[in-house]
C-alpha cells in the first residue's frame, strides 16, 4: 500500500537498532529501504531470541525492507554501491565517525555522485566531541546522560531500564532530521548531513533535572512516587495538577482533604507530598488492580495497570491498534509477530512487509543497474562481492 514516502529510496548502511529502527519507520511510511549487508548476513540475523527458525530481535527492526548483499572492503562492492547512490535519495548510516569516510562515500564524496543525496549518520557520541570515536550502545547513553539516575528508586542502584528507550529515541530523531532534509531539499534542491548520537538522544530524555541542576545546582529528588500496590498487581496513577488531586481524592471518598490546598499544591516546599503518598498507598491496597482501575477511569484520573509482558500481549487494545502483526519468516515456512505500524495515516497509510532474506533483492536492484548481466552477477557472487 502506498505511503506518504512513496518513490523514495534509502540505502541503509546500519546494524543493531538506533540505524535500522529508523530505516523501518521510513519503510513504514512507504519507502524503498535497502537493507546492504555483508555477504551472509548481518549479524544480528543469528541473535536471539528465535521463533520458527527466524530472529525476533532482525524482525522487530527490519521487517519490510529489501536486502542485498554486499562487500563493502572490496573495490567492486565500492563501485557497485556507488552506482546505488545514483538513484537514491538518502544513505543511512550507523558506523563509528570516520568509518563512511574510510570507505569513500564521506558526504562530500556521495555529493560527487549525487549532488542531492542526503547523508543520516547515527553515532554513539557524534561526529564531534572529545567521545566521537568511543563506541557505545544504548546503556551508554543511559549511564552517561543521568538517566539511569533518575531511573527507579531515589536510593540505591542506578536503574537501567528495561528496554533500549534511547536507541528508539535515537532513531525517531534520524527519521525526524531525514524528513526536514527531504522537505529542505524539495525546496532548494540541497542535500545535507543529518547527524544524531545516542547521548545527545539521552540528554532530551534528562534535560529538566539537567536544566534544573544548571540553574540551581541541586540535583534530581524523587518527586514522583506514582506506582502504588494493589492486592493483586501495581497500578500507576499519574496526577499533576490540583485539579486531578481533587478527582482522585472524591474517588477515593476523601472529598475533606479537597479543602485543603496544602494536600493539592504541586511544589515540594509548600504540599504534603508524603501525608498524601501514604493514603493514597493505604487506599490502593486493600483493593484489587482492576477495581482501582476502573474507578479513577470513571474519576477521569489517569490510571494503568503495571502489566507484565504475557498480559500486554493480551491485551484488546494492542490488537486494536494493531501494534503487533503476523508477518511470513525470512523462508516463509512460518510466522513471526513483528511490530505493526507507530505512526497511523489516513490516506497514505503504508505497510507492514515480510522479514527479508539476507540477499533476497541482489537480482531485482544489483540486476538492474547498467551493464548487469545474470553471468557478471554469477562472476560476483562465486568472488564474494555479493
Amino acid at each position: 500500500m502506498a505511503g506518504c514516502l512513496t518513490g523514495i529510496r534509502v540505502l541503509e548502511l546500519a546494524r543493531y537498532q538506533a540505524g535500522p529502527r529508523a530505516g523501518l519507520l521510513m519503510s513504514d511510511m512507504g519507502a524503498e529501504v535497502i537493507k546492504v549487508e555483508k555477504v551472509g548476513g548481518e549479524e544480528t540475523r543469528h541473535h536471539g531470541p528465535f521463533v520458527n527458525g527466524t530472529s525476533v530481535y532482525f524482525t522487530a527492526y527490519n521487517r519490510g525492507k529489501k536486502s542485498i548483499t554486499l562487500n563493502m572492503r572490496s573495490e567492486e562492492g565500492k563501485e557497485l554501491f556507488s552506482q546505488l547512490v545514483k538513484g537514491a535519495d538518502i544513505v543511512l548510516e550507523n558506523f563509528r565517525p570516520g568509518v563512511v569516510a574510510r570507505m569513500g562515500f564521506a558526504y562530500e564524496d556521495l555529493k560527487k555522485i549525487k549532488p542531492d543525496i542526503i547523508l543520516t549518520s547515527v553515532s554513539g557520541f557524534g561526529q564531534y566531541g572529545p567521545y566521537r570515536d568511543r563506541p557505545a550502545f544504548d546503556p551508554i547513553g543511559q549511564a552517561m546522560s543521568g538517566l539511569m539516575e533518575v531511573t527507579g528508586l531515589a536510593e540505591g542502584h542506578p536503574v537501567l531500564t528495561g528496554s533500549p528507550v534511547i536507541d528508539r529515541v535515537t532513531a525517531l530523531h534520524a527519521c525526524i532530521g531525514t524528513l526536514g532534509a527531504l522537505f529542505h531539499r524539495q525546496v532548494t534542491g540541497e542535500g545535507q548531513v543529518v547527524e544524531v548520537s545516542l547521548l545527545d538522544s539521552g540528554i532530551t530524555l534528562t534535560e529538566i533535572p539537567l536544566s534544573h541542576y544548571l540553574g540551581t545546582g541541586i540535583g534530581p529528588e524523587d518527586y514522583y512516587k506514582s506506582v502504588y500496590k494493589a492486592q493483586n498487581g501495581h497500578v500507576i496513577i499519574s496526577v499533576n495538577s490540583q485539579k486531578l488531586w481533587t478527582r482522585l481524592f472524591n474517588a477515593m471518598g476523601r472529598s475533606d482533604l479537597t479543602q485543603d490546598p496544602s494536600y493539592l499544591g504541586m511544589s515540594a516546599e509548600a504540599d504534603k507530598q508524603e501525608e498524601r503518598s501514604v493514603l493514597v498507598r493505604e487506599w490502593a491496597a486493600s483493593r484489587k488492580v482492576d477495581e482501582i482501575v476502573q474507578m479513577l477511569v470513571e474519576a477521569e484520573v489517569p490510571v494503568g495497570p503495571v502489566q507484565t509482558i504475557p498480559e500486554m500481549a493480551q491485551d484488546p487494545h494492542l490488537k486494536a491498534r494493531e501494534m503487533l502483526v503476523e508477518v511470513p519468516t525470512e523462508d516463509g515456512s512460518g510466522t513471526i509477530m513483528a511490530p505493526g505500524l507507530s505512526i497511523k495515516f489516513s490516506k497514505t497509510k503504508g505497510a507492514v512487509g515480510k522479514v527479508p532474506a539476507a540477499g533476497e533483492h541482489n537480482q531485482e536492484i544489483l540486476g538492474g543497474l547498467p551493464e548487469m548481466t545474470p553471468q557478471h552477477m554469477a562472476k560476483l557472487e562465486k568472488a564474494g562481492v555479493i
